[in-house]
């Protein structure tokens, strides 16, 4: 699938460490809310179109409803020294959570591509491999205690040091803008050495947070929710229709 256009007029936020996309981003934050003098339905489908702009701008509607789940993951898990009075956030934060498990999401939220298409790129072009096995679909589901492997002449940041050096074989040089991009949820461990992670589980929602990183709060993703489950709904009923004999 192409690539979306970052247009500042859409305002759309993706999942990139672009200039424009980091822009966009300042300008959504200092601007009024778009929810504002809407009904309830504009705001499901502005809501939709948000959270579908940043978490699944690779995808079609019939790829994401494939994978869309009703049921969403979160945690009972008492930290020791963790407040116990904070609450949990609305467990539609986790609306998306069924697509972390893609490869492509995988290799972006590991911080070895600076886009999810160009992370979707090096795993159809074979760079990427899930327990020792090249791996070219990113659709693929990776399973608790995966181990996905990554060439590291494929990630555009590193490069061989000069002069060679057989303890250090690769330097990091930074690229512009990409510093407020750099961080790992919890449900990955990543070891940039080797240029692997290690898909822990599913992400969840602890007290107090979420662990899936996402620039729109809950009550957006809560309404995204909302429209998606009643178009899963609708195509159920009319599904029903047409299997019923008349």
């Amino acid at each position: 699938m192409r690539k979306p256009s970052e247009k500042l007029a859409r305002g759309l936020i993706r999942m990139s460490w672009s200039k424009k996309n980091l822009f966009i981003m300042h300008l959504r934050g200092n601007a009024p809310p778009r929810m504002q003098n809407k009904s309830l339905f504009q705001q499901k489908w502005q809501a939709k179109k948000d959270t579908r702009g940043y978490h699944g701008a690779q995808l079609n509607e019939r790829q994401f409803l494939k994978s869309f789940s009703t049921r969403l993951p979160t945690s009972n898990m008492r930290v020791a020294g963790q407040d116990t009075e904070k609450k949990y956030p609305p467990l539609a934060v986790n609306t998306f959570a069924c697509l972390e498990r893609r490869l492509d999401f995988i290799v972006f939220r590991s911080c070895f591509a600076p886009s999810i298409w160009a992370a979707r790129q090096m795993v159809v072009h074979g760079k990427v491999s899930v327990n020792g096995k090249k791996v070219s679909a990113p659709s693929h589901l990776a399973q608790d205690g995966d181990i996905i492997s990554v060439k590291p002449s494929a990630i555009s940041f590193l490069h061989e040091a000069d002069p060679p050096n057989d303890n250090v074989p690769f330097v990091f040089k930074p690229k512009p803008f990409m510093q407020p991009f750099l961080f790992i949820p919890e449900y990955l461990e990543v070891n940039f050495n080797a240029c692997s992670v290690v898909y822990l589980r599913d992400p969840i929602s602890r007290p107090g947070k979420s662990e899936i990183p996402s620039p729109y709060p809950p009550e957006t993703h809560a309404l995204a929710r909302e429209f998606y489950v009643g178009l899963k709904r609708k195509r159920k009923d009319r599904y029903n229709r047409w299997k019923r004999p008349f």
